[in-house]
């Protein structure tokens, strides 16, 4: 591996090889900007140490010196000395502490940022796959886990086993002989800690993906609360929550108890090694090779080993479930978007488009034998769609449920990717648009009406960042929102609140609709998105739709009422068009559109059964 500008920060990876220490140069990107406390952190920690290792010499010298020969201003200066060595070695673990938390918090804040960024730019397909519980995990947990990874490799990584070393080393210029217990001791502890190391790695991995559960279980319930409790499934949800929750409970508690080990294994090996180091040591002071004090100052260096092993041994499990989850983030770092976007701007790639629209030939949107399978799907979802819509017509869609409606228009804004086929604007295949310029032709209007924390006019703004109150009354008007809008407090300025739950659900789907608008997009993509207006409201708002001359609009609708005065309707049945034309047509000539038509209005008298 290549060198690293960031002292300390090794992480230990278990691969097929075994125990391998690799330097996490993925994510140190974001600690870029933190290199002067990255160098800072594990140097004053460094410089505690020393002083750290200076204390027993000095309680040595107490003993041999001023309480053998009783020398009270000697050992008060001494004493003096042993608090200085205190208070300047507490000054330089909270300056370490600080540089280390400001890294950390700060690798932490990028992290996130470049994250969340990334997971905007990958297209539903990654994202159907991904899941959205891993997602927010991998966000919120798997960060923090790393986060306090680097604050305590940049704390301590370093500084034990430097006090490790030294301790030996400095037990050497006291003792020879009793010295060699270091040499056995310290390597018999590393083989205990990377040992339980090597097992607990994977398992925290397991831990992790036990959280990804428990965490979509989580989701999904909250979500779904009033459908769980319409069906009275509330036992059936709790037993299968709990069942997760367990699962992920026994795993903890599995690894926890080996990473326990650590601690007890290790106080074992130290307490044996001091016993040993006494008994050298007395033996050693009755033939007159060293002195009592020295004896004590082995024993410190001794108890010094044995403190700074436990921290890292506890460090090693933090570094050991930071590592996991550095792994699953750089895992979604590595998940690359399945489009390609071209980078047309409007000025550069668009003149075909323009001449075709002032021709009048090329047709707003085109399926060209179109065919669409998702991601890990066994079959079609839509097969053969073979459709030409001309500039400013009202195209309906209509179908049973799953038969592929909402994945015919989510084609247009390039939602998804056809399989096979193509699908064109304004005579032009969708995947030779830039993101920005072919977005800025299309509105959409989802199945599900969401709206964002802020206020309406914030809201509608993202339908164009720049618009007017003129503009954004004009939209409103034209979905039918005006008048609920005017009687709020504050009018635009209402406030909304997170996902819009203090509106009903008309009134969320007409600002939806509204905010969609405010672009002036050259098609409109209504999907299911009147489904909560009354048929007036709907009515009504099919009139004001056909003001919108140059708009090339797609009602997606399991109405009817809503699709039956469109220029064209398209009938989906399980992923095939099966015809396509005028109401009229259609229910004189197709079976399926005639059942759904009738199974909503009342058959005229002396029609066929």
């Amino acid at each position: 591996m290549g060198s690293s500008s960031y002292p300390g920060l090794l992480s230990v990876s278990i691969g097929r090889e075994g125990v391998r220490f690799v330097v996490m140069r993925k994510l140190l990107v974001y600690l870029k900007d933190y290199k002067k406390e990255t160098v800072f952190a594990p140097l004053f920690k460094m410089l505690e140490a020393t002083f750290e290792l200076f204390v027993p010499l000095v309680m040595a010298a107490v003993i041999d010196r001023g309480i053998k020969n009783a020398d009270t201003p000697y050992v008060l200066k001494m004493g003096g000395i042993l608090v200085a060595l205190g208070l300047i070695g507490l000054v330089c673990s909270i300056t370490a502490q600080y540089f280390a938390a400001r890294a950390a918090v700060g690798f932490s804040a990028k992290l996130k940022s470049a994250l969340f960024a990334h997971l905007q730019s990958l297209s539903f397909t990654e994202m159907d796959t991904l899941g959205t519980s891993t997602m927010i995990t991998r966000m919120t947990s798997d960060v923090n886990q790393v986060q306090n990874g680097v604050n305590m490799v940049l704390r301590l990584f370093l500084r034990s086993p430097f006090i490790v070393f030294g301790a030996m080393i400095m037990a050497f210029t006291i003792d020879v002989k009793a010295a060699f217990l270091f040499v056995v001791t310290i390597p018999l502890l590393a083989v205990v800690v990377c040992g339980i190391t090597a097992i607990t790695m994977p398992m925290y991995r397991r831990v992790q993906a036990g959280l990804d559960s428990v965490l979509g279980a989580t989701r999904e319930n909250l979500t779904g609360a009033r459908v769980i409790r319409a069906f009275h499934k509330e036992e059936e949800e709790i037993a299968g929550f709990e069942q997760k929750n367990d699962t992920l409970a026994n795993l903890q508690l599995y690894v926890g108890r080996i990473s326990a080990l650590t601690n007890p294994v290790t106080y074992i090996i130290i307490n044996a090694a001091t016993i040993l180091l006494l008994y050298t040591g007395a033996v050693r002071v009755d033939e007159g090779s060293i002195t009592q004090g020295q004896v004590v100052a082995l024993v410190n260096y001794m108890s010094q080993i044995l403190v700074e092993l436990v921290k890292l041994a506890n460090l090693i499990i933090t570094i050991t479930k930071a590592l996991a989850c550095a792994n699953r983030i750089e895992a979604i770092f590595e998940v690359k978007s399945s489009m390609q976007w071209e980078c047309l701007t409007k000025d550069s790639g668009l003149e075909a488009e323009k001449n075709g629209r002032t021709a009048g030939e090329e047709p707003a949107v085109e399926f060209d034998h179109v065919h669409l399978t998702y991601a890990g799907a066994g079959a079609e979802s839509l097969s053969d769609i073979d459709i030409k819509v001309r500039r400013g017509q009202t195209i309906g869609v209509i179908g049973g449920t799953g038969s592929g409606k909402s994945s015919l228009v989510n084609m247009i804004p390039r939602f998804y990717d056809a399989t096979q086929g193509t699908v064109r604007v304004n005579g032009r295949d969708v995947k030779e648009y830039g993101m920005e310029t072919l977005r800025e032709k299309i509105g959409v209007v989802p199945q599900r009406a969401v709206l964002f924390r802020g206020t309406i006019r914030e809201n509608l703004q993202w339908g164009k960042k720049n618009a007017t109150d003129e503009e954004l009354w004009e939209a409103l008007s034209l979905a039918q929102a005006k008048s609920f809008v005017e009687e709020k407090e504050g009018g635009l300025d209402a406030p909304v609140a997170q996902e819009g739950r203090n509106f009903s659900g008309g009134q969320r789907q007409r600002l939806t609709i509204a905010r969609a608008l405010v672009g002036k997009p050259e098609i409109l993509i209504l999907d299911d998105s009147a489904s909560a207006l009354d048929y007036a409201t709907d009515a009504a708002l099919r009139q004001a739709l056909k003001t919108l001359q140059k708009t090339t609009v797609f009602i997606v609708s399991q109405r009817a009422s809503s699709i039956q005065h469109a220029d064209q309707i398209v009938v989906l049945e399980d992923g095939e068009m099966v015809a396509c034309g005028t109401h009229e047509t259609l229910l004189k000539d197709c079976q399926v559109y005639q059942e759904i038509y009738f199974s909503q209005f009342e058959k005229p008298k002396g029609a066929e059964a």
